[in-house]
């Protein structure tokens, strides 16, 4: 699996999201992760030979989001973003078209609250990327929908919607773990950038 996957597979399980105040997007920070994701593949395929740690900012990822992310991302979601926070803690955020996932779903039930996504609506998400031994794993904290909190089981609706592919045709689920492409073994995050250690 590719880099740039992981990072949109990222999104998707950080609750896939963007457009937060802060400085405006550049193509060069866009580049820049770029050729920072071209050098982590460049060493993954490499033989093993020491630790090598790259250092990727919160500007880094969102304008990459901007410019070079948008065909691979799932149709129906746009304008994703993501906010490097202290702790091990990510926000993603993303305007999402709730309509497909109910449709898909077709809630029968009056109190399934899948019943009432509608339309595009911010989608959000915060919680901990915890990341060793080549393997990360994201645990919520919170979401919302619009600003309205909803419940983890409405999250994972919308993530296993818009992540489904031959291999997993349920999509990804929130709570599995995933392998670390390209011989990451661990990711250090801290507020407004994340470390990526080989």
């Amino acid at each position: 699996m590719r880099v740039k996957t992981v990072l949109t597979l990222f999104l998707l399980i950080a609750g896939v999201p963007l457009a937060a105040d802060g400085p405006a997007l550049q193509r060069r920070d866009s580049d820049e992760l770029k050729q920072k994701i071209a050098a982590i593949n460049a060493r993954g395929a490499a033989p093993a030979s020491g630790s090598m740690r790259t250092t990727v900012t919160e500007q880094e990822v969102n304008a990459y989001l901007a410019f070079e992310a948008v065909p691979s991302l799932p149709q129906g979601v746009v304008e994703p973003s993501v906010s490097i926070l202290d702790g091990n803690r990510v926000t993603g955020r993303a305007v999402v078209d709730l309509d497909r996932v109910r449709q898909e779903r077709n809630p029968v039930n009056l109190l399934d609250p899948v019943r009432y996504l509608r339309g595009r609506l911010m989608v959000k998400a915060t919680g901990f990327v915890r990341a060793s031994n080549g393997v990360a794993r994201f645990e919520l904290e919170s979401a919302d929908v619009a600003g309205v909190p909803i419940p983890k089981f409405v999250l994972q609706q919308i993530v296993g919607y818009y992540s489904r592919s031959q291999e997993r045709p349920a999509g990804i689920s929130l709570d599995d773990p995933f392998t670390m492409p390209a011989g990451i073994k661990t990711l250090e995050i801290d507020t407004g950038r994340a470390v990526i250690v080989q």
